[in-house]
């Protein structure tokens, strides 16, 4: 049974288009999740947000991440604060709404990694009942 999600100004979630799937997919993708998780801790400049991100996991691109923070930063998530010095100095922290944002995907993240052991499982479990070899994750 498919659940709709209606806003209150008649957007439907289910569409493509929808600002809310919009605002949810900039928030879950790849690099939204790492940015925002990595800004609850502090702020960052971007090449050390760059090296925090890539400790994690495989790097980001510089224009990944250029248009990561833009997007996130457009959504009002993360804020740029830009210093008029030589050489210039540009900090990225969560705003308020950002914060809130962040908590919940961490919430996510920090499931993910304690039931992984239970993917596995059922993923093994599902291979197995049709047949197949091991795979990739």
């Amino acid at each position: 049974m498919a659940v709709s999600i209606k806003a209150a100004d008649g957007y439907d979630a289910g569409e493509a288009m929808c600002p809310y799937r919009l605002v949810l997919e900039h928030v879950t993708s790849r690099w939204g999740v790492l940015v925002l998780i990595e800004l609850l801790e502090r702020s960052y400049r971007f090449s050390e947000l760059r090296r925090a991100i890539g400790r994690v996991g495989r790097g980001v691109s510089e224009k990944m991440l250029t248009q990561t923070l833009q997007t996130l930063e457009r959504d009002g998530l993360v804020h740029r604060d830009a210093k008029p010095v030589i050489p210039p100095r540009v900090d990225y922290s969560l705003t308020d709404l950002g914060r809130e944002a962040a908590e919940q995907v961490r919430s996510l993240a920090l499931w993910t990694n304690e039931r992984m052991a239970d993917v596995e499982k059922a993923r093994s479990a599902y291979d197995e009942a049709r047949g197949l070899g091991p795979r990739a994750s």
